[in-house]
């Protein structure tokens, strides 16, 4: 099975994986930030320490308000440390960053977390859910936001994507909550429904969506090929579509 460690070079340039975020929200339906409908569903009354898991350049945190007393971060790329860090200091008392690769057990004491986040990563340390458990306070929340199995499913009409979707299966929208279950009494469900939508004139965008899933496309057919049929049909169509329905999931031990 694929792992984290064979789709790190898609998060390791900084700048692109910004750019990729200005044209999903650019390009979606939903104009809602998923972070603010994180945000708005967690109580910040409650929550004074945070973990995030597979924190990448620091994503969720650019979204935070207030100040926290730690906001520490975990990845396995070291090239996200300076990001993370230059986004989390501002927000906490104490920012850390910590270079590992998950699910290895994470060197950090019990209950030390009022919030443990893990926002488009889980699908790649599924094992990690005893940990989470573990590192909460009591009391404490876990949000773990993942894509559907249905992610590029429109592409499907001309590619196979299987090993793209044996990936999304370790953690999706569709099995997260029976997977939680096994280690949490409370589980929320809040579906993020959502669609990009992209014109003729917005190829520019639809060419670096494509370049920025390449390594998980690249497992099953040519990422050049794609590009090129799937501008031919923009083009032709005047309009594509991909589903782009995510899931927040809420929990409690």
């Amino acid at each position: 099975m694929q792992r984290e460690s064979d789709y790190s070079s898609s998060y390791s340039d900084l700048l692109f994986h910004r750019k990729i975020g200005e044209i999903i929200r650019a390009r979606s339906e939903n104009k809602e930030d998923i972070r603010q409908a994180i945000k708005k569903a967690l109580d910040w009354t409650k929550i004074a320490s945070i973990l995030d898991l597979g924190c990448g350049y620091g994503w969720f945190e650019e979204a935070l308000d207030g100040r926290c007393t730690l906001i520490a971060g975990i990845d396995m790329l070291e090239e996200n440390r300076e990001s993370f860090l230059k986004i989390a200091r501002p927000k906490a008392d104490e920012a850390l960053f910590i270079r590992m690769r998950l699910p290895e057990p994470i060197p950090l004491a019990s209950a030390s977390f009022d919030l443990v986040a893990a926002c488009y990563s889980l699908y790649f340390f599924p094992e990690v859910l005893p940990e989470v458990s573990r590192l909460l306070r009591p009391g404490g929340t876990a949000v773990v936001v993942t894509h559907s199995e249905a992610m590029l499913g429109e592409g499907e009409e001309f590619f196979r994507f299987r090993e793209l979707k044996k990936l999304i299966r370790c953690f999706s929208a569709e099995n997260g909550e029976a997977l939680l279950r096994h280690y949490f009494s409370s589980v929320t469900v809040i579906d993020y429904k959502n669609s990009l939508v992209f014109a003729p004139q917005d190829s520019r965008d639809l060419s670096a969506y494509i370049a920025f899933k390449r390594v998980f496309i690249n497992r099953d057919v040519d990422t050049a090929y794609v590009k090129e049929r799937l501008l031919h049909e923009l083009q032709v169509r005047g309009e594509l579509r991909f589903n782009k329905n995510d899931t927040i999931f809420l929990v409690r031990r």
